[in-house]
């Protein structure tokens, strides 16, 4: 049981205390995790980043799921992923009740032009990290690839289903050349 609260715990801050949405989220699960933690390691982390960006639904939720059922299973996947949803919902559910109130507010409005370079930094912060294990010509595949969807707004699926097609064509030709 204490497994569990752990978790629960240790997402419940991460999702208090991180404005900016899902990608904000990454940097401080990644050190709540890995360097705080020492649940899982840091490529165990990148892969499970790389599944729960290509699984349907919000980043940080999927990687709260991923991340919770690789420590605890069924149920640490559901102590993680209330962990990161309690707060969303009480702080929703307050601005819900009060908006009227705090739209007008300029201290709120100051707060959160205040707030929007370091959201930026923390949606980078993950994309650095996970460019750091890659060679020059991936980091330039996905640059072109991100200028495509947005440029030409096609949906990233297909670019995730391509390179998933080639990276197991990639994998079965290597494998096919040790083999030799």
């Amino acid at each position: 049981m204490r497994g569990l609260w752990d978790i629960f715990w240790s997402f419940l801050k991460i999702g208090a205390f991180t404005f900016g949405g899902g990608y904000a989220m990454i940097p401080l699960i990644g050190h709540e995790v890995i360097d705080k933690r020492g649940w899982i390691a840091n490529d165990d982390f990148n892969d499970l980043l790389t599944l729960a960006q290509s699984a349907p639904g919000p980043i940080a939720l999927n990687t709260a799921v991923f991340v919770g059922y690789k420590r605890q299973g069924f149920a640490g996947a559901l102590a993680a992923v209330l962990g990161v949803l309690v707060p969303s919902f009480v702080i929703i559910l307050a601005v819900a009740i009060f908006f009227r109130d705090m739209r007008q507010n300029a201290f709120v409005d100051a707060a959160f032009r205040g707030m929007r370079p370091a959201v930026v930094a923390l949606i980078i912060a993950p994309i650095i990290g996970l460019a750091r294990g890659m060679r020059a010509v991936g980091i330039a595949v996905a640059a072109v690839v991100a200028v495509v969807v947005w440029y030409f707004a096609i949906s990233p699926i297909w670019f995730l289903v391509g390179g998933a097609v080639v990276g197991v064509l990639y994998a079965a030709y290597c494998g096919k050349e040790a083999g030799r």
